[in-house]
C-alpha cells in the first residue's frame, strides 16, 4: 500500500509541477508584454481594458477633438465644435472646451467588448474589427498597442498630428474667443465717448477735439462729423483752430478755422482709413526754433506717441518747407504720407480722430494730465534717437583719458550778442574746456547741429531759441542760461529751466548787471530802466523790443568764471 500511495504522490506532484511551469510561462509572456508596452508607449498604461482611453485619466496631451457626425435629436451647434453660441458666453465656452477636450462620444449599446486576453494576446484582428465599426457608427476608439497592430512610428505620428489639430482648434477658438472681447470692449468704449462731449476747451492753452465711432473729416468743408445714429438727441456744433496758441489772436488770426459737429447726414466717403487721425496746424509762429518745438513738435509728440506710428497726419495751414525740415520727426511718429488739409478734395473716413494737440506750459510735458504719463525725459530720449545720436549721458571727468569737458557756445549774429566772445573763449580754455562756437538759426541743418550739441557735456547762450537744442543733449549735461537786463528771468526760466531741469539736466542761470549790458550805450546809468526794469513790462511786446531786440551783453568774466568751476565740480561727480 505504502508504493501505491507513493506513486500516486509522485504524479500528483508531476501534475502541480506542470501546472506551475505553465503558470510561470503565462507570468512571464505578461510580463515581457507588459514591458514591451511600457518601453514603447508609456500613455498605453492608462488605457482601460475595453480598449478605450478614460477621460479622467487620460493625459492632457493625448484628449483629442473629434467632429462626429450628425446624430439624431442634436442642433448642429452640438455636432460642430467650432460653433460657440455668443448668446450664452460664459457655458458657451466651457462646452467649447469640454469638447474639444472630451470629445469622444458614447458607444453604442451593442458595441462588442474586447476582452482582457484579446487585449494581451491575440485579439489584434478583434480590437481592429471593433475599432472599424467604431468608425463606421461615428465613434474614435483607440486600443493597446500590440505587436500585431502598432508600429511605434505610425502611432506617434499620428498622435503628433492629432496633438496639433486639436491645439490647432484650440487656438483658432481662443483667438476667436478674442475678437469676440475685443469687439464687445471696443462697444462699451464707444459707448462711453458717445457720452463725453466731442471737444474740450478746458485747457488755457490747447483746445482739443476727441472722437471714437463713425468719424467723417471733409477738408473742402473744414469740418469734422461725428455721425449719429438715427435715435441720438446730441446736437453739438465747435469751432476750433488746432494750433495750441490759445486765445492769441495775433498767432491764431491767419490761421483756418475748422467745425467740428454731431451729425446724421453727411457726404459718401472717398478715403477709409484703419488708423487714427490727428489734425493740427502749422504756420502760426513756426519758423522760430523754439515755437517750432514748443508750439508744433512737443505737442505732436504727447499727442501721437501712443499710437507707434499707426496715425494719419493731417495739417491745417501747411508748409512744406516746415515739414521737409523736420522730415525725420514725422517719419518717426507716423508710418503714413502727410494729408495737406487745405488741399486735399477727399472726405476721409475714421474710427478715431484727435483735433488739435495736447499742451501744456511752454516747452513741456505734464506727466499727469499726457497720454501714458510721458514726460520731456521721453521726449529728450525720442529727439535723440530719432536723430541717431550716439550719447545717452555725459561721461565722468576722467573716465575717458586725455579727453577734455566740452562747451559748446550759442552765438548769435543780431540781437542779444556776446560783444567780448573771444575772452569768454579764452577764459573757458583755461579752467580746463574744449570750446565749441556754433551759431544756431531757422537754416540750420539739425542733422549736422544735433550731433555737434550731443557731443558736448556743457552748452550756455543768452536767452533765445538757440537754447531749444538742449533737447539734442545727453542725460545730466549742463545748460546755462545767459539772462540779459530787464527782470526777465522768470520768463527765462518758464521757457527753458523748468523744461531743462525735466529733461533730466543739470540747468544754471545767471543774470547779467547793469555794468553787462549794451542798453548802458543808450542810457545814462540812472534811467529808469535801470533803476525800476519792472517798470517797462508793459505787454510781451514791449518787453521784447526794449530787452531782447536792442540789447547785446558784454560778459564779465571774473563774475561769470564761478559759474563754469561749479559745472566742473558737477562733472566731475
Amino acid at each position: 500500500m505504502k508504493a501505491v500511495e507513493r506513486a500516486k504522490l509522485v504524479r500528483s506532484l508531476r501534475q502541480e509541477s506542470r501546472r506551475l511551469r505553465l503558470l510561470v510561462l503565462v507570468i512571464g509572456f505578461f510580463l515581457v508584454t507588459l514591458t514591451f508596452v511600457v518601453v514603447s508607449k508609456p500613455d498605453a498604461l492608462l488605457f482601460n481594458l475595453n480598449g478605450r482611453l478614460s477621460v479622467d485619466q487620460a493625459p492632457r496631451s493625448l484628449l483629442i477633438r473629434q467632429t462626429v457626425d450628425d446624430v439624431q435629436g442634436q442642433g448642429s451647434a452640438a455636432q460642430d465644435p467650432k460653433v460657440v453660441d455668443d448668446d450664452d458666453e460664459g457655458t458657451g465656452e466651457a462646452e467649447e472646451e469640454k469638447r474639444v477636450l472630451t470629445s469622444e462620444p458614447e458607444q453604442a449599446k451593442n458595441e462588442e467588448k474586447t476582452t482582457t486576453s484579446q487585449l494581451l494576446g491575440s485579439g489584434g484582428e478583434k480590437g481592429k474589427k471593433g475599432k472599424d465599426e467604431g468608425h463606421q457608427h461615428g465613434h474614435h476608439k483607440m486600443t493597446l498597442p500590440t505587436v500585431s497592430n502598432y508600429t511605434i512610428r505610425d502611432t506617434e505620428d499620428s498622435d503628433n498630428a492629432k496633438q496639433e489639430e486639436a491645439e490647432t482648434k484650440l487656438g483658432a477658438v481662443a483667438d476667436k474667443n478674442d475678437a469676440s472681447g475685443r469687439s464687445r470692449q471696443q462697444a462699451l468704449n464707444n459707448a462711453g465717448w458717445e457720452r463725453k462731449p466731442l471737444c474740450d476747451f478746458s485747457n488755457f492753452r490747447a483746445n482739443v477735439c476727441e472722437m471714437r465711432g463713425n468719424i467723417k473729416i471733409h477738408p473742402n468743408a473744414s469740418s469734422v462729423m461725428y455721425m449719429e445714429p438715427a435715435s441720438s438727441k446730441r446736437n453739438e456744433q465747435w469751432k476750433i483752430k488746432p494750433y495750441p496758441r490759445k486765445g492769441d489772436e495775433l498767432c491764431l488770426g491767419k490761421l483756418r478755422e475748422l467745425t467740428v459737429k454731431s451729425s446724421k447726414v453727411a457726404p459718401e466717403c472717398t478715403k477709409y482709413h484703419n488708423v487714427p487721425a490727428v489734425v493740427f496746424a502749422l504756420t502760426g509762429y513756426t519758423g522760430n526754433l523754439f515755437h517750432d518745438f514748443t508750439d508744433v513738435l512737443v505737442p505732436l509728440f504727447t499727442t501721437a506717441s501712443e499710437f507707434n506710428g499707426e496715425v494719419q497726419f493731417l495739417i491745417t495751414d501747411m508748409a512744406v518747407w516746415w515739414t521737409n525740415k523736420y522730415h525725420v520727426v514725422f517719419e518717426k511718429l507716423s508710418k503714413y504720407p502727410l494729408i495737406d488739409f487745405n488741399k486735399d478734395g477727399d472726405v476721409h473716413c475714421f474710427k478715431h480722430a484727435i483735433v488739435g494737440l495736447h499742451a501744456y506750459m511752454e516747452f513741456t510735458i505734464d506727466p499727469s494730465k499726457a497720454p501714458h504719463n510721458y514726460s520731456m525725459v521721453d521726449f529728450n530720449r525720442f529727439m535723440r534717437r530719432t536723430y541717431s545720436l550716439p550719447r545717452d549721458t555725459v561721461s565722468a571727468l576722467g573716465e575717458i583719458p586725455k579727453s577734455k569737458p566740452r562747451l559748446l557756445i550759442i552765438s548769435r549774429m543780431r540781437t542779444r550778442m556776446f560783444l567780448n566772445l573771444p575772452e569768454i573763449i579764452k577764459m573757458a580754455e583755461e579752467l580746463g574746456f574744449e570750446v565749441v562756437v556754433e551759431e544756431a538759426n531757422v537754416s540750420s541743418d539739425l542733422s549736422h547741429f544735433s550731433k555737434v550739441v550731443n557731443s558736448v557735456d556743457v552748452m550756455m547762450g543768452v536767452h533765445g531759441a538757440g537754447l531749444t537744442n538742449c533737447v539734442f543733449l545727453p542725460d545730466k549735461a549742463t545748460l546755462i542760461q545767459i539772462v540779459p537786463w530787464g527782470g526777465i528771468e522768470g520768463v527765462c526760466r518758464i521757457d527753458f529751466g523748468n523744461p531743462s531741469e525735466q529733461m533730466g539736466l543739470r540747468y544754471k542761470q545767471y543774470s547779467i548787471a547793469v555794468h553787462e549790458s549794451s542798453l548802458t550805450d543808450q542810457y545814462p546809468l540812472d534811467h529808469e530802466i535801470f533803476k525800476n526794469p519792472l517798470a517797462f513790462h508793459k505787454g510781451f511786446e514791449f518787453i521784447r523790443q526794449t530787452f531782447m531786440d536792442k540789447q547785446n551783453v558784454r560778459l564779465n568774466c571774473n563774475r561769470f568764471r564761478p559759474v563754469l568751476l561749479e559745472t566742473l565740480d558737477q562733472l566731475n561727480q
